[in-house]
């Protein structure tokens, strides 16, 4: 076997890690819409739902970070991080097990405690929460994460705006909280980001990508910017 045709056997065998080839039938569905049957259904033949519980991890979206860092490599030993819109915490437990010397969260749902994790309820967009994250950091953070998203409308163009309009506002928030040499992580939709924030994003940081972590369903548009090296607050006056 030729090094190529090893290399995609190893990269099929890795995507396959968490597929059982088995497909389980709900047994009672007196009472729930199709809808609810279709949900549960789809939970109970997740491998990545089935993985989380396995490892005690809060949700399936745990892997989605652990997918995107395997890739990038932007957790690090002692890093100080802010996770936007936490809950369930599944996104902070994974900063905490990969050693961040502080893992501060916010969400606008009060969030059951993380070990290693300071995760409060509130909403980051008021003013004063800045200084209270600044203040449970102990200085400025390292990485920004947003596994965010506002309800979906099913309406495609709406959709994209408001993920994208959420996006921003993490990002401004991020640009006044991150150390030099910053990371900033957070979901969009497919299409990418939006012409003007991605030249935020381009102005502020030194190498911008985007990338759909194999945890991702298929069928959900959701895509993550992975922004590294943070030039400093006075970048956008640099452009």
């Amino acid at each position: 076997m030729n090094k190529d045709n090893a290399n995609s056997n190893s990269r099929k065998k890795k995507k396959s890690r968490f597929d059982t080839g088995l497909t389980v039938t709900l047994k009672k569905t007196k009472g729930r819409s199709i809808s609810q049957q279709r949900w549960l259904t789809r939970q109970l033949n997740d491998p990545y739902v089935k993985a989380a519980q396995q490892h005690g991890w809060r949700s399936r979206a745990a892997y989605k970070l652990i997918e995107l860092n395997d890739k990038f490599h932007f957790l690090k030993k002692r890093m100080k991080v802010v996770d936007l819109g936490a809950a369930p915490g599944g996104w902070s437990q994974v900063a905490v097990y990969h050693k961040a010397s502080k893992v501060v969260g916010i969400d606008l749902l009060q969030v059951k405690p993380v070990m290693g994790a300071d995760i409060f309820q509130g909403d980051f967009t008021e003013p004063h929460n800045l200084e209270v994250l600044l203040g449970k950091l102990e200085g400025k953070a390292d990485l920004v994460m947003s596994d965010m998203a506002p309800n979906t409308t099913g309406h495609a163009a709406t959709d994209h705006i408001r993920i994208i309009d959420l996006t921003e506002q993490a990002l401004d928030f991020a640009i006044k909280i991150l150390n030099l040499n910053g990371v900033f992580i957070a979901k969009v939709f497919q299409g990418g980001s939006e012409k003007l924030m991605l030249n935020k994003l381009k102005r502020s940081f030194k190498i911008v990508k985007h990338a759909k972590p194999p945890a991702s369903r298929k069928e959900s548009k959701e895509l993550y910017v992975i922004a590294t090296g943070f030039k400093g607050n006075n970048s956008e006056d640099k452009s």
